[in-house]
């Protein structure tokens, strides 16, 4: 019975038995298990399985409860998914239910699953070699998928990352020549990273830095410079986020050794700004940011900064980060509402030539000036830096927003302003905005 179970669940989500072993592994990797067998003998595995000649242990039981996303309790007893089906041209299944992104007018659907089917064909039509059409597709994906990061509802966007990365995963599984293996092991670094950015702002912590160690373990076996340093840029950023502001700082310093220039060390400069500001290194906050403007200065590209949105730096996110930054320093006040002020008003003007602009760094700029404002008795000012970050349609109110909001709320029971009206209006407005936000969904 447990047999025929297995090889319905499997075959209702039309999974060959390869797919199944593949979701096996991934599930194992997650876990942190290395010690898996090899895809061919998985597939072995699966097929005495599901036909009652073996029995499972403790182990995949609970790989196979992650893989068909049930609770481990459901194991052997779980119904039966939805058959797959292609909805009816103009069917309402598009855009705000379960397509990634919010680009796609409904009418779309089709094309989109038309599209993906001919990319999943050609590579089957390549078998046992990565083509050219496959691989540029599977960049051109990431490349996409690293600008709709900064734009999109993160969590639909979690989703299309989920199913390229699965994509690369099964092409893995293939007896490769080794620089194809080369550059999908590259990719899938990448994605790893994105993914765990997104599971910062989604408020997972923990499975975000173990996806971005596992792009690091890949990025650091390859010798891949450029993916070396944006993955340690990522887990710095997450490492502050944590709190845990030595660690972050480490990690920005590190690396620095494989991106010194352009964009990309300027966003680690000002990573580790941020954290020395936190640990009350002023001065070191301080120099830190001038490397940061002078990094951005120097000439640089790589392929990861071609493709744009999370693995570049914008001019208004740079200073953002530069004012956030100062607004750890003690008299840094003044300084930090100028470089804030300044990134607004680069948000408002829109992305310059090559640029993509985060939509969660406007808020939490104008969150960070806000504080600014508060603690030089601004109250008004204050108020209408918030504007942006209140104003937060709820897919958009990432973990970092909340959080920050909690810190401005904190900052208004002080005493000069418990009397004034307004400052409850303010954090009335803040707890609303809290009870409604990706963290509860």
């Amino acid at each position: 019975m447990l047999g025929r179970w297995l090889r319905q669940q499997r075959e209702a989500r039309g999974w060959a038995r390869r797919e199944m072993a593949h979701r096996l592994t991934q599930a194992a990797e997650a876990a942190g298990d290395t010690t898996m067998p090899g895809i061919e003998h998985l597939e072995t595995y699966i097929r005495r399985w599901e036909s009652g000649r073996h029995q499972l242990t403790e182990r995949y039981r609970i790989y196979y409860c992650t893989a068909f996303g049930i609770r481990v309790g459901q194991f052997g007893t779980a119904p039966l998914p939805p058959p797959l089906t292609v909805p009816a041209p103009g069917s309402p299944v598009c855009g705000e239910t379960d397509m990634p992104g919010t680009d796609y007018p409904a009418v779309g659907r089709d094309l989109v699953l038309t599209a993906h089917d001919a990319s999943g064909r050609v590579e089957e039509a390549e078998q046992h070699r990565i083509g050219g059409v496959t691989y540029d597709q599977l960049r051109a994906d990431v490349a996409r998928l690293s600008r709709l990061s900064d734009t999109g509802d993160p969590a639909f966007v979690s989703a299309d990352l989920r199913r390229v990365r699965d994509r690369v995963c099964r092409l893995l599984g293939r007896r490769l020549w080794p620089p194809e293996q080369t550059s999908l092991y590259i990719l899938l670094g990448c994605l790893n990273g994105l993914i765990g950015n997104i599971a910062v702002r989604l408020g997972h912590p923990d499975p975000a830095e173990e996806l971005i160690r596992s792009g690091w373990a890949y990025a650091d076996a390859l010798g891949h410079r450029p993916l070396q340093g944006q993955l340690r840029q990522q887990w710095s950023a997450l490492m502050y986020w944590r709190g845990r502001f030595a660690q972050a700082r480490d990690l920005a310093a590190d690396g620095l050794r494989y991106l010194p220039s352009g964009w990309p060390g300027a966003a680690l400069h000002l990573h580790l700004a941020r954290a020395a500001a936190r640990l009350g290194d002023a001065d070191g906050a301080r120099r830190a940011i001038r490397d940061a403007h002078e990094a951005r200065g120097r000439d640089y590209t790589d392929d990861l900064v071609e493709m744009g949105g999370q693995f570049a730096l914008s001019e208004a996110t740079h200073h953002a980060l530069a004012g956030g930054a100062l607004a750890g320093v003690a008299d840094g006040g003044g300084e930090a509402a100028e470089e804030l002020q300044r990134a607004i008003g680069l948000y408002e003007a829109g992305p310059g030539e090559g640029e993509d602009h985060w939509a969660g760094g406007q808020p939490l700029a104008g969150i960070d000036l806000a504080l600014a404002r508060l603690r030089s008795g601004a109250l008004d000012a204050a108020a209408a830096a918030l504007d942006p970050a209140l104003s937060l349609p709820v897919p958009m109110r990432i973990a970092q927003v909340t959080t920050r909001l909690v810190v401005v709320r904190d900052e208004l029971a002080e005493p000069i302003y418990r009397r004034s009206a307004q400052a409850r209006e303010l954090c009335e407005q803040i707890e609303e905005f809290g009870h409604d936000t990706v963290l509860a969904r």
